[in-house]
């Protein structure tokens, strides 16, 4: 953890996917400040039709890409916020998402719940003073 998955109906290039990935890993170590070796991003292309939500009440299915970030308990509501948008600005500069149509949701975590063998063990739990 933390655990970046973006779920889009297009397909890309895998250039584009890895320049989406480093940026997004970059971003969210700066403002999270978060060792980057720890987090891992998964783009999933689930093809056309793939993933749907209606906009607008009594409209019809529209096509829309959705981020869920797993991440670490304990950052303000504020900071998550500056991190979604930060992603979703990533996201329609590189593989030209619609904002309108990207939601983003936080599943938040202890540190025991993420381990890295690679890393020593379980991550460590967030304190105040890493941001």
């Amino acid at each position: 953890m933390p655990y970046l998955q973006l779920d889009v109906t297009g397909k890309h290039s895998v250039a584009s996917k890895k320049r989406l990935a480093a940026r997004m890993s970059r971003t969210y170590a700066e403002m999270m400040s978060v060792d980057i070796r720890r987090i891992s991003v998964a783009i999933r292309e689930l093809g056309e039709g793939g993933v749907w939500r209606i906009p607008d009440a009594g409209g019809e299915p529209v096509p829309v890409s959705v981020m869920m970030l797993d991440i670490r308990r304990g950052r303000s509501a504020e900071l998550r916020m500056e991190v979604a948008q930060a992603l979703c600005a990533h996201c329609t500069e590189i593989l030209g998402l619609r904002e309108d149509r990207l939601n983003v949701e936080f599943t938040q975590h202890t540190g025991d719940e993420m381990y890295h063998p690679a890393l020593g063990g379980y991550s460590p739990d967030w304190t105040p003073d890493e941001q």
